[in-house]
């Protein structure tokens, strides 16, 4: 079995950046494939590079991170903690989940640039 978890916003969308999301979805992958269980952990709200969630993640077992805006200081601090983070998702966090399981999301490449050189409230990820 593996973890897989999304950073998401009230709607249940993977949210377009990492430290502002709402929640964390973290979804139990079977041997086959199917999602068995999925649990939620409320977000500190912040940058995700300072916060203590890649750790709180890592205790749940998670070891892979779909998420859409995400800054490479909070890439690495996920990394580190023995999470593989996939960026550029976009869409309902159940569906991206069962996307990345079938082999049909790979990742972007692209980190969220703003964000390594300023850390206010409100800025906007450039994709």
């Amino acid at each position: 079995m593996k973890k897989i978890a999304t950073p998401v916003n009230q709607n249940n969308m993977i949210d377009g950046h990492f430290g502002h999301c709402e929640y964390y979805s973290v979804f139990t992958i079977s041997d086959t494939n199917e999602i068995i269980k999925e649990e939620t952990i409320k977000s500190e709200q912040g940058c995700g590079c300072k916060s203590n969630i890649a750790t709180v993640l890592a205790d749940k077992g998670v070891s892979i991170m779909l998420a859409g805006g995400i800054g490479n200081g909070a890439i690495n601090v996920l990394n580190r903690s023995g999470i593989d983070v996939v960026r550029g998702c976009s869409g309902i966090s159940e569906q991206v989940v069962k996307e990345y399981i079938a082999g049909q999301i790979t990742d972007s490449g692209e980190s969220c640039a703003q964000h390594e050189n300023h850390h206010s409230e409100g800025h906007q990820c450039s994709h």
